[in-house]
């Protein structure tokens, strides 16, 4: 062999360096491009775990606005129950009010009649009173002119002491077998009355009603005894006192007063005297 013949040389070809870099550059590529995939897959991680977080964070959630609407139904319950006690409220007093003013207005319209009443009853008494004065200054003759026995000044002496004694009565209590002196019935104020003048009479109504001549309502005189009911039964008893009147023990609301023959007309009368 010829010293100058080639030999073929074993050393590796060296590449050229431009394609050493694209190599190098290419390594690098890839490990970025792992290093992305890695940072991708870790971001792609914790995004799928943050949905886990907030489904950890929904229960509390949940149970936070369960409480707040459960309070507020609670709250919405009391409103509508406070605004119904205050509705059953006010009707109670309205109803109250309604009540307490027609016991008013009831107990107004009493009063007043009661007022109409007394002025009514005055005006009667005062109305009695003068004719009462009147009566007297001929009483004796009125007397004398109706009797059939005794003188004319026994007559009429009698009739007056009865009238006198009478109305000096008036006024007092009505007790039911009382006989005087603070408090008759009505049989007990006629006995009284016609003791005073030596006459004596039964006790009771009944007995006092045919005690004496019967007499006509038309015919009165001053003295005859007046009785309600008939005779022989009658309930109640009182004197003629003239001038249309009377006087006797009424009742326990009266007492003893003295009333004309229209406010309650007898039945009969007896005389006497």
């Amino acid at each position: 062999m010829s010293p100058n013949a080639h030999i073929t040389s074993h050393r590796k070809h060296r590449r050229p360096a431009t394609q050493s870099w694209v190599v190098r550059t290419g390594v690098a590529g890839g490990v970025l491009s792992t290093l992305a995939v890695a940072g991708t897959a870790s971001a792609a991680t914790a995004a799928a775990e943050k949905p886990a977080e907030a489904t950890q964070e929904i229960p509390a959630f949940n149970a936070a606005l369960s409480t707040s609407i459960a309070q507020s139904a609670v709250a919405t319950q009391q409103a509508a129950m406070d605004t119904q006690i205050r509705a059953e409220v006010d009707e109670a007093v309205d109803v109250a009010k309604a009540q307490a003013k027609k016991v008013k207005d009831e107990a107004e319209r009493k009063a007043e009649a009661e007022r109409k009443a007394a002025e009514a009853e005055a005006k009667r008494a005062e109305q009695d009173r003068a004719s009462r004065d009147s009566d007297r200054s001929d009483l004796g003759t009125k007397s004398t002119s109706g009797s059939s026995t005794g003188s004319s000044s026994h007559a009429s002496g009698n009739s007056a002491s009865l009238v006198s004694f009478l109305e000096a009565q008036v006024g007092k209590a009505y007790i039911m077998g009382a006989t005087g002196s603070s408090a008759y019935d009505c049989s007990g104020l006629v006995m009284a009355a016609y003791n005073q003048i030596g006459i004596d009479l039964p006790r009771v109504s009944q007995d006092q009603s045919t005690a004496g001549t019967q007499v006509g309502l038309d015919n009165l005189q001053v003295g005859d005894i007046l009785y309600w009911g008939p005779a022989g039964s009658a309930y109640h008893v009182a004197v003629y006192i003239g001038g249309g009147k009377f006087i006797g023990a009424q009742n326990p609301s009266t007492g003893v007063a003295e009333r004309s023959l229209s406010y309650s007309p007898p039945t009969g009368a007896v005389r006497v005297m």
